[in-house]
């Protein structure tokens, strides 16, 4: 779903509502998955013009969303064609291509971005090889927030956290690795200028004044990812955390100074992305409440009366460790029959399926936290700290059996929220912008400040190994 939420800060307490909600999923067009982009901007303009009343100076206004996805310009600014999802097919057999012709530490080396086929990267290289010739007609590429941003102002820059994701950047330098996009016989000359986090691009163009009604305001570039808003308001200090960024997907990991590199980390398939204020987030891009929510997508559309909160009720009354799987499934990627899935998975890997919901939501909950186990065991080997606290945030914060089961698993104190902590680390890196705020850490403490946190401590199981055991024997990379 997309969001509107104004934020008031006063120097020491910031407060924050929602004005506006929407629905946002990618649309089916013959045998491609799309987003409607101009869609997504109708309802941004709304929930501007939603402040109207309340907020009608607004001092900044900031988008963030989700990563890798892009559109194309012509050279008279307008859209060539609606973004592809990364969900979509288009990009199976790309990523071994480009490996065919660059050798992955050369890739790895010069992006530090973990390998998966929904990298931009392997969009572009599709986009390259497949028919048509629209990267010849292309004069910029923007990503989802980038181009929302250029319709508001008219300028057309990418914002450095967003580019990161799409392993075409350089994190050391926080320029384009041409020598990767020249090499894939993508064309540099569509790459825009990339400007830090916390950059103020304009004021607001004259028409969307116009139409929303808001007299005044500069739109920024806070972290247009999602997730680098979401971990720059995660309430910690010192270095001896971790973080997941719990939602559709979970991403792990910890803050760096510098990226990691090396053959190790590689290996490991993590990844470097920019974050606010000359930050790495060192992370794992896993699986997360996706499964769990095509589920209840599938048990709503034939038309049982199921809500999230009842699907973790059932799940804790299931018996524990029934059976396992592993999230990263290729063949759990798609939208679709995702109970059946989970059910031929566990046919093929010779398990009992449960018969019930909540016996198939424990299995994907249970597999996640132990997922996390072994992904903060590798965080911990290749940074050489020792991790005590793990913050959750987001959606997934919510999840008070899934967070349990986090601290069970892992065996490290797990301290949720703030739920909302993508928008409210929006809203406070543009206070960052505008000089309201001097630091991140400064933003950290006014986050802790008004955030209701849960702490869980980790219970003692001798289950937890025999079931991690398990889990690192499950075949990898099973279907597709």
């Amino acid at each position: 779903s997309g969001r509107a939420i104004v934020g008031r800060f006063d120097g020491r307490k910031l407060a924050f509502e929602e004005v506006h909600r929407f629905e946002n999923a990618p649309i089916r067009i013959l045998d491609s998955l799309r987003w409607d982009l101009p869609g997504i901007f109708h309802q941004v303009l709304t929930g501007i013009s939603r402040c109207r009343d309340i907020a009608p100076n607004l001092a900044g206004i900031g988008i963030d969303t989700w990563g890798v996805d892009y559109g194309l310009l012509s050279e008279a600014g307008d859209l060539l064609d609606l973004p592809y999802a990364y969900r979509d097919r288009r990009t199976d057999g790309m990523m071994e291509r480009a490996l065919q012709r660059i050798p992955r530490d050369a890739i790895y080396g010069a992006t530090g971005i973990q390998f998966m086929p929904i990298n931009t990267l392997y969009q572009l290289l599709a986009a390259a090889t497949g028919p048509g010739h629209v990267l010849e007609q292309a004069q910029r590429l923007l990503f989802i927030p980038d181009l929302l941003n250029y319709w508001l102002t008219g300028r057309q820059q990418s914002e450095r956290s967003i580019a990161s994701t799409s392993q075409l950047l350089n994190p050391r330098t926080g320029n384009w690795a041409r020598e990767i996009t020249d090499a894939l016989g993508i064309p540099s000359r569509i790459l825009p200028d990339v400007a830090p986090p916390a950059t103020v691009l304009g004021p607001l163009d004259a028409g969307v004044m116009e139409s929303t009604g808001i007299r005044s305001a500069a739109v920024i570039a806070p972290a247009c990812h999602d997730t680098a808003c979401a971990v720059a308001a995660v309430p910690a200090t010192g270095d001896d955390w971790a973080y997941i960024s719990s939602g559709t997907w979970s991403l792990i990991g910890v803050e760096l100074n510098a990226p990691l590199t090396g053959p190790d980390a590689m290996a490991a398939n993590f990844t470097n992305e920019v974050g606010v204020a000359d930050t790495i987030r060192f992370l794992k891009n896993v699986a997360g409440l996706w499964l769990e929510q095509e589920c209840l997508r599938e048990w709503r559309a034939h038309g049982d009366d199921v809500s999230h909160t009842d699907l973790v009720v059932q799940a804790r009354a299931a018996p524990p460790f029934a059976c396992l799987i592993d999230p990263d499934d290729p063949g759990f990627a798609e939208p679709g029959d995702m109970p059946r899935r989970l059910r031929d998975y566990l046919a093929a890997t010779g398990q009992h399926a449960p018969e019930d919901r909540g016996g198939l939501v424990r299995c994907i909950l249970e597999s996640l936290a132990l997922r996390y186990r072994e992904n903060l065991a590798l965080i911990e080997q290749l940074t050489g700290r020792t991790i005590n606290t793990l913050h959750v945030v987001g959606g997934g914060s919510q999840n008070e059996l899934l967070c349990q089961l986090t601290a069970d698993a892992t065996r490290k104190r797990v301290i949720a929220g703030p739920v909302e902590a993508t928008a409210i680390g929006n809203i406070m890196v543009q206070a960052l912008a505008c000089k309201h705020v001097g630091s991140l850490a400064d933003v950290r403490l006014v986050v802790a400040a008004i955030s209701e946190l849960r702490e869980y401590e980790p219970r003692e199981s001798d289950a937890w190994n025999d079931a991690y055991a398990r889990f690192q024997s499950l075949p990898a990379q099973m279907g597709s």
